[in-house]
């Protein structure tokens, strides 16, 4: 009955993956005929096998492809990461953005441009570099905090001391964005509500690796999360080292949502919506649930992004705030229902 009820689910979310797989490509294709010289299908079709003008070929690869690989890359690490952090804190309001990690990134990222005062060329390597610091210190002040000498780290903590260590940094990084010159201020107000801003190849060079590597080795630990699930005792009576392995998922998640919005903006709610419909589509189970929140999250984000540019032309809404939309009724539904 088990291993029939083990086939059912993995049927289903290879199913679910699919559908998902099948919505992305459409939206994609949405995405690359969306802006202020439009592409038809044909026309994109036609670049792509190299028989597009010289105008279809630049705005193709220079400015749209870049930007939608970008927003797939962030989608898919802010649906992790938040699958994550729902996992090992055990509790459904876990996200990037309510944790606290973005908030850690943003001040990295503040950082980073009073220094070098410039987003572009080589020196927009470093922007994930800089969140990922920032996201650890959040990460380390927040497990400090959260820490029991008796009981090790107390889950429920992690959300509470989050929310505070959040704050505190928002307004530092407001009080540092402040000092900055008009144009660097500009950019850094855009990238805090969530404007998509790594348009070029070498924001995606700058994110891939991040992606690459922390995604799979998340999946690989799909049997640690399904135990973490059945509390601290359990986990650890089936020879698990569970401090161990959290902060290990800790870093992980911290490292995928840092680079994430470092390339993509403060996309917000994102982290904690993914998980929920994954676990609605395909079960508690992690190794359905990760890989699927990560398709959803690039779901999210490439039409959210799309919406943004195409529906309010000439003024474009930037992703963070389509998401908002979508996240803050949900996550209010969320509170009420745990009630």
């Amino acid at each position: 009955m088990e291993l029939q009820r083990h086939i059912q689910r993995r049927r289903k979310s290879i199913t679910v993956g699919i559908c998902l797989l099948l919505i992305s490509a459409a939206i994609i294709l949405i995405s690359l005929n969306t802006g202020t010289i439009r592409l038809s299908p044909l026309a994109v079709w036609q670049t792509f096998l190299g028989y597009g003008s010289s105008d279809s070929q630049l705005v193709l690869f220079e400015y749209r492809l870049p930007r939608i690989l970008v927003t797939m890359l962030a989608g898919i690490g802010l649906g992790v990461s938040g699958a994550i952090l729902q996992g090992i804190t055990r509790n459904g309001l876990a996200d990037p953005g309510i944790l606290g990690l973005h908030a850690g990134a943003a001040l990295g990222l503040i950082v980073f441009v009073s220094f070098f005062h410039s987003m572009k060329g080589m020196p927009s390597l470093l922007i994930p570099v800089f969140a990922f610091a920032g996201g650890v210190i959040t990460a380390f002040l927040i497990v400090a905090l959260a820490y029991d000498r008796h009981k090790g780290v107390v889950p429920i903590r992690l959300i509470l001391v989050g929310i505070a260590i959040a704050a505190g940094f928002s307004a530092i990084t407001l009080f540092l964005s402040l000092r900055l010159d008009d144009a660097t201020y500009s950019f850094t107000s855009r990238w805090l509500i969530g404007n998509v801003w790594g348009r070029n190849w070498i924001h995606v060079n700058a994110l891939l690796p991040w992606i690459v590597i922390f995604t799979p080795f998340t999946l690989s630990k799909w049997k640690v999360l399904n135990a973490f699930s059945l509390g601290d005792e359990m986990t650890s009576g089936m020879g698990i080292a569970v401090n161990r392995e959290r902060l290990l998922l800790l870093m992980s998640a911290v490292a995928l949502s840092s680079a994430s919005v470092a390339m993509a903006g403060g996309i917000g709610f994102l982290g904690l919506v993914a998980p929920h419909l994954a676990r609605r589509l395909v079960g508690p189970m992690h190794q359905y649930v990760l890989p699927i929140s990560g398709l959803i999250g690039l779901v999210i984000l490439v039409a959210a992004d799309t919406v943004g540019r195409s529906i309010f032309q000439p003024n474009a809404i930037p992703a963070g705030v389509v998401v908002a939309a979508v996240g803050a009724p949900y996550f209010l539904y969320l509170l009420v229902k745990t009630k």
